[in-house]
């Protein structure tokens, strides 16, 4: 017999510093969204409209609480999201399924310890961002550099890259409001130095303690906040001995604290994540 059709998918939709989400419970066996389910959720016009798709599964190690998986609004899935991470935790924090001050959620790229904060912020552990050129991946270059360069278009265009769960490139900008986000993201993720692609970070110091930032992401295009572009310019910039091991990312959705003892250490993140409404998306 064909199947029949798929019943209504509950769900709720949520904001990390403006970088925005479906969450859909899946605990119960339900199957992921395809792509093309995807792509539905994720239109602004005619779909509820996100950055990505959050679907929450059983836990995966141990310790968790649950797991997620994260799909981008063009269908394609993710690796890792530090502002879905905080959205998540939110989430099984309201249903229960997490209780106290600390708990752990899995994703894609590992296990995540949480702590909550209060008053609607959450800390993640991001695990260490990884510069090795396998690791992020990067491609053409033999050995790691605290800079790469390219020639784009007839630009050249100079980077940092990193690996925080998922592949960054950082580019250090005197001013972010006028940097060329729309024309230098899209050359970077299409120039074969990144075989997975990659997310595009564009990042003004403003002091020892806090940088601009907006970034390119890939399979959403700008966001209004990247919670793992924000912990990977603060690497990058860390490394580099421009900012401080703690500081403050301005994103134009919002401000993400990023914390990072030393080079062995996981790096952290801190920031908000809230409700906006619940729903059903289908026949």
């Amino acid at each position: 017999m064909p199947a029949g059709p798929r019943p209504p998918l509950r769900f709720s939709k949520m904001h990390g510093a403006g970088n925005d989400f479906v969450v859909l419970d899946l605990r119960d066996g339900t199957p992921p969204p395809d792509a093309a389910l995807g792509r539905a959720l994720g239109d602004r016009h005619k779909g509820v409209g996100c950055d990505q798709i959050l679907t929450i599964e059983p836990p995966r190690s141990a310790g968790a609480v649950a797991s997620y998986r994260i799909w981008n609004s063009d269908g394609s899935a993710a690796i890792q999201c530090g502002n879905g991470a905080r959205c998540v935790a939110a989430w099984l924090v309201r249903d229960g399924s997490a209780r106290g001050e600390r708990f752990e959620v899995d994703s894609p790229s590992g296990t995540h310890p949480v702590e909550v904060l209060g008053d609607g912020e959450y800390r993640i552990e991001m695990g260490r961002p990884r510069f090795e050129l396998a690791d992020i991946p990067l491609h053409g270059f033999g050995e790691v550099r605290d800079a790469y360069e390219l020639e784009l278009d007839g630009t050249r265009v100079v980077f940092g890259a990193v690996a925080v769960g998922n592949p960054h490139a950082v580019v250090e900008v005197a001013d972010v409001a006028a940097a060329p986000v729309q024309i230098l993201g899209p050359a970077l993720q299409r120039s074969g130095a990144f075989p997975e692609s990659v997310n595009v970070g564009f990042a003004e110091v403003v002091s020892r303690d806090a940088i601009r930032l907006r970034v390119y992401e890939r399979g959403a295009g700008e966001t209004l906040a990247c919670g793992s572009g924000a912990c990977a310019a603060a690497a990058v910039l860390m490394r580099r001995g421009r900012v401080a091991r703690e500081v403050a990312v301005q994103l134009p959705g919002g401000t993400l604290h990023i914390g990072w003892r030393d080079d062995a250490s996981p790096i952290t993140m801190a920031g908000p994540a809230a409700f906006v409404f619940e729903g059903e998306f289908g026949p």
